[in-house]
């Protein structure tokens, strides 16, 4: 697969099942690596002693270095009046959207929050579990180009609503160029603390700390190569959301679909990154083929289609398969990020597809609603991490804490088993401390 300047035969990947060799070409296909090749640990390792040494100082010599920016310790963060003008400019119309979407996601993320729990039990102990939020969360939100106020909601509501103390955005804002619907965004999400710092740097502040920025219990939110390694490199300090790549959406249909829709939402990931994935599974090879040709119709009348353009025919897909039980095998394989099913029985199918990091249901359901208005979050699992883990929400801004208290009566139901077992482990302390309280219990 390789790809010019030219929008001329840019042709996804074609595969069928019944062809000899589909398990061969569709494992290739699958390992095709689609992260950066780039070697960023070292910078990044580099960028993140330069933040732990020298604090403000780094981060405001780097935000120079990077984004062509002049800072100071007091103009790291925007000021309420900055915050203030900027949130006037929004259009009644996009601020309008921007509410809507924020009162949905915020009513979907209320239904997440969990119960705790306290019962006594058959021998008189008293056991349970209590949720409490994190203390502290710092929300990276990307700059320039890829400057989504969608992130900053659908990444400080879920802290919101968790119950989260502090929260604070860092937002790079390269030459200077801020995105009011940013501002306005955190406004909306309750969050007046935002950062106009980016890349590793930011990642190293919020998780070290530095003169003039707390550091933070969680950090969460999508960034680039630089951004995504930071994250890995300071897990353990922190508690991360993922790691997550490039963006991916797999459509399942049938051929009673409208060709043209189904391209524009296979568009709508390709358009993301050159190294977004857009995979179509259907079971009529011409459907297939229809598809394809519409998307390069559409493709050519899109302001980003050189990158949609590199997407699909370096990391495309049009798979056909006999039925439609393949289909949803197949995407359990795959385990995509965006599932869409237009096929009859599209409940049926959903059922059958357990790895998703989000399902979107019936032709009227495109994947874009659920960037901006459904309620669900967008921040999801990639690169077939969807088998284990989910997108991002209330419960990644909480911790369980269990508690136990025993009685006198319960101790001596089940204290015997536990400095049995703790002999056998041969931690005679943990022994002890169980049968010092039973020896006194049995003199009374």
């Amino acid at each position: 697969m390789g790809f010019t300047t030219s929008l001329e035969c840019l042709m996804p990947v074609f595969l069928s099942t019944t062809d000899a060799a589909f398990e061969a070409g569709f494992s290739a296909f699958l390992s095709t690596k689609r992260e950066s090749d780039s070697d960023v640990l070292e910078t990044v390792n580099s960028i993140i002693a330069d933040v732990r040494a020298r604090g403000d100082a780094a981060v405001i010599d780097l935000t120079t270095k990077f984004d062509r920016l002049a800072l100071t310790p007091e103009t790291l963060a925007f000021s309420k009046a900055e915050m203030d003008a900027e949130i006037a400019k929004v259009p009644k119309k996009e601020r309008a959207a921007l509410e809507l979407a924020a009162a949905r996601i915020k009513a979907y993320h209320e239904k997440q929050l969990p119960s705790d729990a306290r019962w006594t039990d058959d021998s008189g102990a008293s056991l349970g579990w209590r949720w409490t939020a994190v203390s502290s969360a710092g929300l990276y939100v990307p700059g320039g180009l890829a400057s989504y106020p969608s992130s900053v909601l659908m990444n400080a509501i879920p802290a919101a609503v968790a119950g989260v103390e502090n929260l604070v955005i860092c937002a790079p804002t390269p030459d200077g160029k801020v995105n009011p619907l940013v501002l306005l965004a955190a406004r909306l999400s309750g969050v007046e603390k935002v950062y106009r710092i980016g890349g590793a740097q930011a990642i190293a502040a919020m998780a070290y700390g530095t003169e003039t920025i707390a550091p933070v219990d969680k950090i969460t939110g999508p960034g680039n190569a630089f951004v995504a390694v930071a994250k890995r490199q300071v897990f353990g300090q922190v508690g991360i959301d993922m790691i997550a790549g490039p963006s991916e959406i797999l459509v399942i249909a049938d051929k009673d679909n409208n060709p043209d829709w189904l391209a524009l939402d296979l568009l709508s990931q390709a358009e993301h990154d050159e190294s977004a994935q857009s995979i179509l599974i259907t079971d009529d090879a011409d459907f297939g083929k229809a598809v394809a040709q519409a998307f390069e119709k559409r493709l050519k009348t899109l302001e980003r289609r050189m990158i949609a353009g590199r997407s699909w025919a370096n990391y495309g897909a049009v798979i056909v398969v006999k039925n439609m039980a393949e289909a949803a095998k197949l995407s359990n394989i795959i385990a995509p990020e965006h599932l869409e099913i237009c096929v009859e029985d599209a409940e049926g199918m959903a059922d059958k597809c357990i790895h998703a990091g989000a399902i979107f249901i019936g032709a009227y359901t495109p994947e874009a609603i659920g960037d901006y208005v459904g309620g669900p979050n967008h921040v999801l699992p990639t690169g077939r991490t969807a088998r284990f883990s989910s997108g991002l929400n209330v419960l990644d801004f909480m911790k369980k804490t269990t508690i136990s208290r025993m009685t006198p009566e319960s101790l001596r139901a089940v204290g015997p088993a536990a400095a049995t077992l703790a002999a056998s482990e041969s931690l005679e302390a943990h022994g002890l401390s169980v049968l010092a309280r039973l020896e006194a219990l049995n003199n009374e």
